[in-house]
């Protein structure tokens, strides 16, 4: 045995095979890390492996056989080792081998320390998505579908108003259903160009169906043509095409409504399918064409609310007009494009028209609710406008936002979470929703899973304004100041790269460059951003300067202030006595809010939630 291990320790073989097993090694992992980035096959990975494998006992009778002598390989006849042969292999090889072993050592400790928790951070956002995919199934089973944007096939391509607002109307038809769970215009219109197969758009979406079709309109004629597709095999289980004058479009919606759901099978009670609210196809092409406007510059506003006004003309009593003109005076107000009190009157009157022709009507409940939170700061009446909307039955993605944000100010996180995660699962292409879950986790003082779903929403959207900031102010309430600099630092939009640098270097302890960017931010944005001053300052422990500044953003009535008792930032200033004198001047104070009744019932609220912590 001795005279064996002598006689292969001559030939080399021992130090072949640690060569060997050390480079194989080395080579699976490498090959394992970066075919995953060009999206190779697993299947190379998987043959590499089994060919190294076969290979080892071929390299093992070569070593046996041929040595590496400083003529070159020669054959291996039994001779005794030259003396200047063996003593030039073996040192060659030992070299080699410590070589292949340093490199080993170097990637082992680079994959345990960066790639590693890369891995990990990913396998949890794959099983927080899983899981919360499953506990939706859970709830509507295979009952979910996303109607995308039907195609315009007419002549001159120039009806696409007519056909995304057909899509639309169909989409908010059989959202009414709280049995089926419909994914939002964003996401679903997000696949306009169907540049992937629906089986694909359905694994991506997370739905079993996908209702897909076309508009072509001819004179006062349109001809629809609608298909209803199971997205896991992307088979067609119904198709129809609907040739009618344009007068009819209304009757048509109905009709594939009424199908699709004969299709999925929903029992429903009685006659509960719902219909679609009528008006003349003259004030319903307005309608179309208002909605369709870019809401870009101040001018786009006024033009889409005077189409509004031209549809309320022809047809006083359409409630979704007025519902529409609601929203555009209250986005007016609150983007500063008109004095606040006159919009928010003229969006209030709109929203009060609606309800005088629809009692039921959630939309307008919600603007309501939107007003009193927003600009009158009464939360009793915001909450009293959105539990009126939500017993409707009626889970509208925009309604919704809503209810997150008074759920806020109530102070009730649990409750805003568990709404954005229902938000997210029915809109999983829009990067907002992502975004503002990821501020949700952070007022609930959750910063990991806010950093996560923080850069889920970049993953969508790389410019998506504030959310630089949100994964910023985690990290330092984790205290790395230093990534949180170079986090904020990426922030696109200017005010709240400011805060996030002015907090970081304060955190950094480098007071100049604090103070020079705070004075920046008081020189451009005192008046606009008095309650984000007032966090910095508190972060930076000045908390005479806080509260002078909450006074002010009080004074100017801050769009913000509607959040303070979640607001993190603020939890330097919970200590002083200024602190619950202020919530309660402002109605804010816990027994205050604890007194509001406010709850939102989600159809898959409970499983899913807790799918994704």
């Amino acid at each position: 045995m001795k005279q064996l291990l002598a006689e292969l320790k001559r030939r080399n073989v021992i130090r072949v095979a640690g060569l060997y097993l050390a480079g194989a090694w080395l080579l699976v992992q490498v090959v394992g890390t970066v075919l995953p980035f060009f999206n190779v096959p697993l299947s190379i990975a998987r043959t590499l492996t089994i060919v190294l494998a076969v290979g080892f006992i071929p390299a093992l009778v070569l070593a046996w056989v041929f040595e590496w002598t400083a003529q070159g390989l020669e054959r291996e006849s039994g001779r005794e080792a030259a003396a200047s042969g063996e003593p030039r292999s073996g040192k060659g090889f030992d070299r080699l081998i410590m070589v292949v072993l340093a490199l080993a050592i170097g990637y082992f400790a680079f994959d345990k320390f960066v790639l590693a928790p890369q891995r990990q951070a990913a396998v949890a956002q794959e099983a927080r998505l899983e899981g919360r995919s499953d506990a939706i199934k859970d709830t509507f089973g295979e009952r979910s579908i996303a109607v995308l944007p039907f195609v315009d096939m007419s002549q001159a391509h120039d009806q696409q108003y007519l056909s995304d607002g057909l899509s639309e109307e169909l989409l908010n038809l059989l959202a009414g259903i709280p049995q089926l769970r419909v994914i939002s215009r964003t996401s679903a219109f997000a696949f306009r160009e169907r540049k992937e197969a629906i089986s694909v758009i359905a694994r991506k979406l997370d739905v079993g169906y996908i209702l897909d079709g076309s508009v072509r309109k001819a004179g006062n004629r349109v001809r629809i043509t609608v298909q209803l597709i199971d997205g896991r095999s992307d088979t067609l289980l119904w198709n129809d095409t609907l040739d009618r004058p344009l007068d009819d479009i209304f009757a048509i919606q109905d009709e594939i409504g009424a199908s699709v759901v004969a299709q999925l099978k929903i029992k429903l009670l009685g006659n509960a399918v719902p219909k679609t609210r009528r008006t003349t196809p003259e004030a319903y092409t307005l309608y179309l064409q208002a909605l369709a406007i870019p809401l870009q510059e101040a001018d786009s506003y006024e033009q889409q609310i005077g189409m509004l006004k031209q549809v309320l003309a022809l047809d006083p009593n359409y409630a979704r007009a007025w519902n529409a003109l609601a929203v555009a005076y209250g986005s007016q107000a609150g983007f500063g494009l008109v004095p606040a009190d006159a919009g928010y009157r003229l969006s209030r009157e709109a929203s009060n028209k609606a309800l005088a022709i629809d009692p039921s009507n959630s939309q307008a409940h919600a603007q309501l609710a939107q007003i009193a939170l927003r600009h009158d700061g009464d939360l009793a009446l915001a909450a009293k406008h959105m539990q009126r909307a939500l017993a409707t039955g009626s889970h509208d993605l925009n309604n919704l936002n809503v209810a997150e944000d008074i759920a806020k100010s109530l102070g009730r996180m649990d409750q805003a979470v568990k709404i954005d995660e229902y938000i997210v699962a029915r809109d999983p292409m829009e990067a907002i929703g992502f975004s503002q879950l990821g501020i949700a986790y952070q007022q609930a003082g959750r910063y990991d899973a806010s950093i996560t779903a923080s850069r889920t929403a970049l993953g969508m959207e790389p410019d998506q304004p504030v959310t630089h900031f949100i994964i910023g102010t985690s990290l330092l309430f984790k205290g790395d100041a230093q990534a949180a600099l170079a986090e904020v630092e990426k922030e696109p939009f200017e005010p709240f790269r400011l805060f996030g640098e002015a907090m970081a270097y304060h955190s950094l302890g480098d007071k100049a460059k604090s103070d020079a960017v705070l004075a920046q931010i008081i020189a451009k944005y005192d008046k606009d951003a008095a309650y984000n001053i007032a966090y910095v300052e508190a972060w930076r422990g000045n908390i005479d300067q806080a509260f002078a500044w909450l006074d002010k953003a009080v004074e100017y009535k801050d769009s913000a202030l509607p959040m303070i008792a979640i607001e993190p930032l603020f939890k330097p200033l919970h200590g002083d006595p200024r602190w619950a004198t202020l919530l309660k001047r402002l109605g804010r104070s816990p027994d205050q809010l604890a007194a509001i009744p406010f709850e939102v019932k989600l159809p898959a609220s409970g499983p899913a939630a807790a799918a994704t912590r």
